[in-house]
Formats: C-alpha cells, sequence, structure tokens
C-alpha cells in the first residue's frame, strides 16, 4: 500500500458504477492506494463485491445513513495519520489516466493547497464548473432561487464562474466529486462538517480552508468524469430537499446576527418554496420516464408475441 496516499469514498448501492470507479483508479495513479468505501447502508451487494475482488479494498460500515460529510470523516478517521494525502471522491467518478498523478505534482508546485481539484467533466464530455467562488448571501440566495429558471442571471454567472480562463488557479471551493485533499490541512479543521447531510458540504470545507489560511487549487490538467448523482436521481422528494437546507445552512451559519434576521427569514422562504417546485418538477420528469419505459417493454412483448 502507497506510504502517501489513500483513497475514500462513500457508497450507497452504487451498483455498477463502483467497479467502473476501481478500474480507472488503476491507471490514474502510480501509487498502490489503500481504498475505503465508508457504506452508508448499501443494500445491492457492489461494496461487498468490490472488497472481494480486490485486495487493496476496505469496507467500512458506516452503521447507517449518516450522510457524505460523516461517513468521509468516520473513514479518514481509520486512515493512518502518517498518510500525507487522502482523495475525497464519489463512487460513480471514472479517471482518466494519470489524473490523481496530476494533482498530486500540482500539491507540490502549491505547498499552501489544502485541497485540489481536477477539471470535472460530464458524460457528455461537456466540462462541469468544480471551482467556484464562495457564495455571499446576495449572490448565493440569487442563485439558489433563480438558478433554475433564469440560468443567465448575474448572480450565477458570478458564483459559478464559468467564464473564467481554464488555468490551474485558486478558487474559493472545489468540487467535492473528486478531491485531493493535505491530510493536515483536512485536520486542521476537524474535516467535513457532518451537519450538512447532503450538499453543500464541499463549499463549506473549502470556505473554512480559505479561512484557515489554505488554498483551494483548481487543477484542469487533470480529469475525471462525473456521472453525477446516481444516488440523489432515484430519491429527488429527499435530496433535493436536503440541498436546500444545506443552502440555508451555510448562509445562516454566516449570518447569524440579531439584525440579519429577515435576510435569513426570506432566504429561508424563497428557498422553501423553490425545493417544492424542484421536487415536483423531478417527480414529473421521473413519471415520464417511467411511463416511456413502459411504453417500450410493452412494444418489445408485442414484437415477440
Amino acid at each position: 500500500m502507497s506510504s502517501k496516499l489513500a483513497v475514500v469514498t462513500v457508497t450507497y448501492s452504487p451498483g455498477e458504477h463502483l467497479e467502473h470507479f476501481l478500474d480507472t483508479l488503476a491507471d490514474a495513479t502510480v501509487e498502490n492506494p489503500q481504498v475505503i468505501l465508508a457504506d452508508n447502508g448499501s443494500t445491492d451487494g457492489a461494496p461487498e463485491a468490490a472488497e472481494a475482488a480486490h485486495d487493496h479494498v476496505r469496507l467500512l460500515r458506516t452503521g447507517g445513513n449518516i450522510g457524505y460529510g460523516g461517513a468521509i470523516n468516520r473513514a479518514v478517521a481509520e486512515i493512518d495519520p502518517d498518510i500525507e494525502f487522502v482523495v475525497v471522491v464519489n463512487p460513480d467518478v471514472r479517471w482518466s489516466p494519470g489524473a490523481i498523478d496530476e494533482l498530486l505534482a500540482a500539491a507540490a508546485r502549491w505547498p499552501r493547497a489544502g485541497a485540489l481539484g481536477p477539471m470535472v467533466r460530464e458524460p457528455d464530455g461537456s466540462m462541469y464548473p468544480s471551482a467556484r467562488r464562495v457564495p455571499d448571501l446576495i449572490s448565493g440566495a440569487g442563485h439558489a432561487v433563480l438558478g433554475s429558471v433564469w440560468p443567465s442571471n448575474p448572480w450565477t454567472q458570478r458564483y459559478l464562474q464559468e467564464n473564467e480562463t481554464i488555468i490551474e488557479r485558486p478558487a474559493g471551493w472545489l468540487s467535492g466529486s473528486c478531491l485531493l485533499l493535505r491530510r493536515v490541512a483536512f485536520d486542521s479543521i476537524d474535516g467535513f462538517d457532518s451537519r450538512y447531510f447532503m450538499y453543500m458540504e464541499d463549499v463549506d470545507l473549502g470556505d473554512r480552508l480559505g479561512k484557515a489560511g489554505w488554498l483551494n487549487v483548481f487543477v484542469p490538467s487533470a480529469e475525471v468524469t462525473h456521472a453525477k448523482g446516481h444516488a440523489a436521481g432515484r430519491h429527488p422528494e429527499l435530496m433535493l430537499p436536503a440541498h436546500h437546507q444545506s443552502a440555508y445552512r451555510f448562509q445562516a451559519d454566516r449570518h447569524p446576527a440579531w439584525w440579519q434576521a429577515p435576510l435569513r427569514w426570506a432566504l429561508r422562504g424563497g428557498l422553501a418554496l423553490r425545493s417544492k417546485l424542484a421536487v415536483a418538477a423531478a417527480v414529473r420528469e421521473r413519471r415520464e420516464d417511467e411511463r416511456k419505459q413502459n411504453e417500450r417493454r410493452e412494444i418489445e412483448i408485442e414484437g415477440k408475441a
């Protein structure tokens, strides 16, 4: 096992994504890292199969669905403290060759980098905006409330930084779908805030790293492809409200003064309304997809009859 690097991912019935993750990981680094699967209650057998098939994979059961950040913290606590770097990554990521080695090389160039993140691509090859500015109350609220209905609004544009030059650079925060974390930096801020069950835990982590004097560095020479939300997509009625609750918590934590209460109330109300609309739209889309699948199956059955 590598004395320099470990890899941690959180599993929740990851299906075939996990084997693709492990297969491509072999080409992502010349290191031979231990991989810890922090399992939050999988029922599909994929984590058990991965542990049985790979000597370097260890399954760690968290005891239930304790959320993403909580599961990562639990797994990192199991890693030898002498290991310098920990890769925190979603199990539906596929690695490009040399991706982790590119991140490690950048870490040597940026000794104050507490977190380094690759370019994240969508399955269709398009670039996901994975290096962003930390949202303040106004831009965060504008993006959260208007981002899905008016994507070109100025707050969303400023927050996503999609027009930034694609170069290696510091950012406010990096996508938690794939991060190389310097262990000493991660430990110095006590890891992820486990109050964030899902979503915004990466924004919070990047913000706290920055406030502690560390850098969040975007490294576009390293690339991964992210399937995006294999677990969240199955349960939008649970995951979308969690997203909006996390967005509120992030801003409320940073604006606790009594005189800021009206802003917090307005943000809570706006996010609650947006959450209901988003859930309704996601449920309609899922039902439509199910209807189309049923129609295709019926056509196939009729064709065979």
